[in-house]
């Protein structure tokens, strides 16, 4: 498990390096559904997504040989732009490799912050592909989930929703890999253990509720989805474990309902997120999640980071 500790040495670590992401109240949105909604702006963070809190708390925790082998890591988007920030404002040389059909503009971020990209196979793919380069280079690895470090700085966003929102009563947290949903989760469940916590998952696969059913990881063949940050072909071993213990609910959503979800946000709200940034308002604008008249519901824009094309379809 993730610790109190933990998560509040990664806040001293990555304080002044990310933004404190605003938490905005979405009144009409919440109207839709019975409750008083707030949106956690992690679409508003730098690189676009909340992936910088753990990547620089993982930076923080890494040797000078370990820095020194270059690192490793594999992302269908937002995670690669989160190792790659992290790694320029340490100076160290990082390779990320991405699906072939990565949206062109996470790949233009990744390398606009200085990584080297390498596109091959698909998400289910890119795993084996990095093992092959690790072997031949001696990177270093950065997980993109299965990482306490990567939690930890992840969790910084549960603790900013219960310092602003004290009386909150619901927090919902799309589930890629499982590394926010971790954060997010250990930091709500060890200060504030009565908030109900939801995890959504996307219907190409919903890998966690199948791992918790089976009681170990599942890797899964996945169909395309609009929301590739919750498209991970399998989810850590450790956020299994923290999921099984403060994880209260799950939902499934389909790319249709995360569609509509996005543009509920862009139109009502006036903020731009991607496809798996709409992912746990999508739980409750489907109806698929039901809170009592009133609650105080959180969810989590976790990126904003979608080109202009994909965009022009949904709206």
């Amino acid at each position: 498990m993730i610790t109190q500790a933990q998560i509040d040495e990664a806040r001293g670590i990555i304080a002044g390096k990310v933004h404190r992401t605003p938490l905005l109240s979405a009144t009409a949105i919440g109207r839709e559904f019975g409750a008083r909604l707030y949106l956690k702006c992690e679409n508003l963070q730098r690189t676009g997504s909340f992936k910088p809190r753990g990547g620089l708390n993982k930076m923080a925790h890494l040797s000078a040989e370990e820095k020194a082998r270059g690192l490793l890591t594999v992302s269908a988007g937002n995670h690669a732009q989160g190792v790659a920030f992290s790694a320029q404002r340490e100076g160290i040389r990082a390779t990320v490799v991405m699906p072939a059909n990565t949206p062109q503009a996470k790949v233009d971020a990744t390398r606009g912050y200085g990584a080297e990209v390498v596109l091959f196979g698909t998400v289910g793919t890119i795993f084996d592909k990095a093992n092959e380069l690790q072997r031949e280079h001696g990177y270093t690895y950065i997980d993109p989930f299965d990482d306490p470090h990567i939690i930890a700085g992840h969790a910084s966003i549960g603790m900013e929703i219960l310092e602003d929102l004290p009386d909150v009563d619901v927090v919902a947290v799309q589930v890629g890999g499982g590394g926010l949903l971790a954060g997010i989760a250990s930091a709500i469940k060890l200060n504030k253990p009565s908030v109900h916590v939801i995890g959504v998952e996307s219907a190409s696969g919903p890998a966690m509720q199948l791992s918790l059913q089976k009681g170990e990881r599942v890797r899964l063949t996945r169909a395309p989805t609009i929301a590739e940050g919750m498209g991970a072909p399998f989810v850590g071993n450790l956020p299994l474990e923290i999921a099984r213990r403060y994880v209260d609910e799950f939902i499934t959503v389909d790319d249709e309902e995360i569609k509509n979800a996005m543009r509920w946000i862009l139109q009502r709200s006036k903020l731009l997120t991607e496809g798996a940034g709409a992912g746990s308002t999508a739980a409750f604008l489907s109806g698929k999640a039901k809170v009592k008249d009133g609650a105080k519901v959180v969810t989590i824009l976790s990126g904003g980071n979608i080109d202009f094309e994909r965009l022009k379809g949904i709206i």
